[in-house]
């Protein structure tokens, strides 16, 4: 079997905000979802496994059909906004779709499943129709809807399943607007409501059963900041009433009747505790999962609740009274950031995890060093909306990406000391605005432009603090980094003002501590509110979520005014000496591109020529030409003149352009990008056309030597969607051959091997050398593709130490690697590594 072409490095992504969104499995994978996929997150490797894509909507619950025997899972269940539930099933060590169940008018929201007789799954998925709808998925896949519970005003917000105790009849607790726990037991094939438990306040936001000693332990959670715990038992047989059954004080108990094979079982129900500690709606309960001990399951009694109030708290009975009490308490403290929306446990107790409002994920794992103490942990994050631009450092050691969720993200890779393999982090999160980020481009080794929607450029450079930090996580030598940033001038960190939109430097000065006495004491007003929530931070290891939002931005140096309307699109040249924006246009006026000097950060010309926006731009690897794709379905060209002593300062010239009747696209072009060599150029369309265009270089001319006539240079390439986005490969392929991406509106990538002087009349210059396969692709949109500017394998498995024997080999090894760097609308960031021995060896 032929390696895959396309090898997946990292996938950045985070949680989507919904409450059953996350499910922690026995056998240590975490299920998420994120955006229209299911992510399957090894929190031991810290990568993501697998993407399942599948839904055509949110993904809003999703959840592991756990065993009896607490094996690790076969069947994965995911509820979309699509109002499909999709049931994966494991084949072949990869997770794959088996089932889906159609039927629900409206989004599904909650979902939970069980094994009944035979094999045979039972799910309940809840959604916004006011349903709960009971299915029957048989070992065939074949899955029918058994029973439909009607809510009418009323919405369902969380369902739990279990088998009663001493029997293999299903037992259904739905969590319900109106602060009520309805239960449902089935009977000949129906669901009948047998009790309603009350005694919330407000909606019921989570459900739980666990299975303990005979009996089922029910944790029930609200929006009145109180979780209740319920036990169900099996009721003995009622014997004549003792003389002081009067006397005795217990819980009330509800009592109701179950019929199984012509067998009448009657259980009870009681209020086991009501535990107080939150101070805001308690989203989430999760019960610890049951442990092998001497040889039998055992359940322990340990309850996980996580809460808006930034909060989780893991409850147990005390030994000896038995009162229910707070063991431990860990959360987050400061920013501006809502609470938790749910949490989970790992399978052996040791890790807990909550998702947040933002989509990030909070983990905590137990100290074993220390009785009782818990520590923050590394885990995967990612943008919670449409990543919209990516851009490597000049040096291809980092990523720099900004989204629709108003942030500016940095990852970079991060190796354990006991560990070979790196695994990509988010280190810094620079830029969190108050608009949604459009664009980026990176400007020198640290320093980089952002465009939002807003008329304003602006230009941030990274802070001492981070570089010290970089260097301490990525291992690259201090001395050389700070050599390159001017280390003298930079500030230590930066902070943004209570109600302001700019991130603020922060001086070794600002950082004074105050003594005891002096905290106390205000000299004005303003002292009680300070400026600066900054506190630099020592790491040898990517921060949590807390530090990348409070301690991680980098100072903003400059703002650029010129334009007049939001931000489009941002190119840089090779050099960083000059920087080119262009702002949404639907008349010429406003489509000019300006160019801006990045000594100075003056606008140094406006560039006129298209008459709605211009959708991207690119300079040429020697910076002589920039070249301009539009909505209006043309391109053109810019020569960059020779500096003279009378004008030091690079202007710009049209050298050539399209026009109506020349432009081959019929669609708006989203995307181009340049050969290495600077050769050609190549632009891809909405209309699922990719051209090469050519020649362009300029070799030994000056600026009164005329371009040659610029045509297209391939035959026209048809891939089927709209093409979003292209990149050239920045390392040539055999026989002088070029190596193109290009991204797809439906999310797929392509490869494609481009040779010139090849008969393009019937498209021979053209091979497809790869394609992603549905769980690599994105589920939207690729919205950018940007290669790596060196190369090497990005996940670090060939990396060895300097001095190694076999150094020479692994250069040579990683030499033969590439890398490709995708942005989607799927809120996810992407890195494949791809070989480009693999696809010299397909070619013949």
């Amino acid at each position: 079997m032929a390696a895959p072409v396309f090898e997946t490095c990292h996938v950045a992504c985070c949680a989507n905000r919904t409450p059953n969104v996350i499910s922690w499995g026995r056998g240590g994978i975490i299920a998420f979802g994120t955006c229209n996929s299911v992510a399957l997150y090894d929190p031991q490797d810290r990568r993501i496994v697998n993407v399942l894509n599948g839904h055509k909507g949110r993904v809003n619950a999703v959840q592991w059909i756990h065993r009896e025997n607490c094996a690790p899972e076969t069947h994965l269940v995911s509820g979309s906004s699509d109002n499909r539930l999709i049931i994966w099933e494991a084949h072949k060590g990869k997770f794959i779709q088996s089932v889906e169940c159609k039927g629900h008018t409206a989004p599904v929201c909650a979902v939970d499943g069980i094994y009944v007789e035979d094999s045979n799954l039972l799910l309940a998925s809840a959604a916004s129709d006011s349903t709960v709808r009971l299915w029957l998925c048989n070992e065939a896949k074949e899955a029918h809807c058994l029973h439909t519970l009607l809510f009418g005003s009323c919405f369902v917000m969380d369902v739990s399943l279990a088998l009663l105790p001493g029997s293999r009849v299903p037992i259904l607790a739905c969590g319900v607007d109106n602060s009520q726990i309805n239960l449902y037991v089935q009977s000949d094939g129906q669901f009948l409501k047998v009790l309603s438990l009350q005694g919330h306040e407000d909606w019921v936001r989570g459900v739980e059963w666990a299975s303990t000693g005979g009996e089922l332990l029910l944790a029930s959670c609200s929006q009145d900041c109180l979780i209740r715990v319920w036990r169900l038992c099996a009721k003995a047989g009622t014997g004549a009433p003792t003389e002081d059954a009067d006397t005795i004080i217990k819980m009330k108990e509800d009592i109701f009747e179950v019929k199984e094979r012509d067998v009448r079982l009657e259980f009870a129900v009681s209020l086991e505790t009501v535990l107080a500690g939150h101070e805001n709606w308690v989203y989430g309960v999760h019960w610890q999962p049951p442990l092998h001990k001497d040889g039998k399951l055992q359940q322990p009694l340990s309850l996980l609740s996580a809460s808006m109030d930034k909060t989780m708290i893991l409850w147990s009975p005390e030994e000896g009274s038995g009162v229910w009490v707070e063991q431990m308490r860990v959360g987050e403290v400061g920013g501006n950031t809502l609470g938790f929306y749910g949490c989970q446990m790992s399978p052996d107790g040791s890790m807990i995890l909550a998702h947040a409002f933002h989509g990030a994920l909070h983990l905590w794992c137990k100290d074993h060093t220390k009785e009782g103490d818990w520590r923050p942990g590394v885990v995967i994050s990612g943008h919670f909306n449409a990543v919209q631009d990516l851009s490597w450092d000049p040096e291809g050691e980092f990523i720099l990406s900004v989204g629709s969720d108003q942030t500016t993200r940095l990852f970079t890779p991060w190796r354990k000391q006991d560990s070979e393999k790196e695994t990509w982090h988010e280190i810094s999160r620079p830029q969190i605005h108050g608009y949604d980020m459009q664009c980026l481009v990176t400007v020198g080794r640290f320093q980089f432009v952002s465009g939002a929607d807003e008329k304003v450029l602006r230009v941030f450079q990274a802070p001492r603090n981070f570089v010290e930090n970089f260097a301490n996580i990525t291992g690259v030598a201090r001395e050389k980094l700070l050599t390159s940033s001017d280390s003298v001038n930079l500030p230590e960190g930066a902070s943004t003002p209570a109600l302001g939109l700019s991130n603020k430097a922060v001086f070794q000065g600002d950082l004074v501590p105050r003594t005891g006495d002096e905290k106390e004491q205000f000299s004005s007003v303003s002292d009680q509110y300070q400026e600066s929530y900054f506190h630099p931070l020592i790491m040898t290891e990517p921060p949590p979520e807390d530090h990348l939002l409070q301690n991680t931005l980098w100072p903003e140096v400059q703002k650029l005014y010129g334009h007049g309307f939001e931000m489009f699109c941002l190119a840089s040249d090779m050099n960083g000496e000059v920087v080119a924006s262009a702002c949404k246009a639907s008349k010429a006026e406003h489509a000019s591109i300006l160019i801006w000097s990045t000594a100075s950060w003056r606008q140094l010309q406006s560039l006129a020529c298209h008459n709605l926006t211009v959708t991207q731009m690119a300079f040429s690897p020697d910076s002589r030409l920039l070249l301009a794709v539009s909505r209006d379905r043309t391109w053109s060209l810019w020569r960059r003149s020779l500096p003279t002593p009378e004008s030091p300062e690079p202007r710009f010239s049209l050298c050539t352009h399209t026009g109506k009747d020349t432009s081959v696209h019929s669609r708006i072009i989203w995307s181009c990008d340049w050969s290495p060599d600077g050769k050609y150029f190549v632009t891809s369309s909405r209309d699922k056309k990719v051209i090469v265009w050519g020649l362009c270089r300029l070799e030994d001319s000056d600026d009164s030597t005329p371009l040659p006539e610029i045509k297209p240079h391939s035959s026209v390439l048809d891939v089927g969607d709209s093409a979003t986005a292209v990149a050239v490969c920045p390392h040539l392929c055999s026989e002088n051959g070029y190596l193109i991406a290009v991204g797809l509106e439906c999310g797929r990538i392509l490869l494609y091997r481009w040779i010139p002087g090849q008969e393009p009349a019937g498209g021979h210059d053209w091979s497809c050398c790869g394609e992603t396969d549905s769980s690599q692709s994105h589920s939207l949109t690729v919205k950018r593709l940007r290669w790596r500017p060196r190369t090497s394998r990005v996940n670090g498995e060939n990396n060895k130490k300097v001095g190694q024997p076999d150094r020479e080999s692994e250069i040579e090894e990683d030499s033969s690697w590439v890398q490709l760097a995708s942005a989607s609308a799927d809120h996810s960031v992407k890195i494949f590594s791809i070989n480009k021995r693999t696809l010299q060896r397909d070619q013949h």
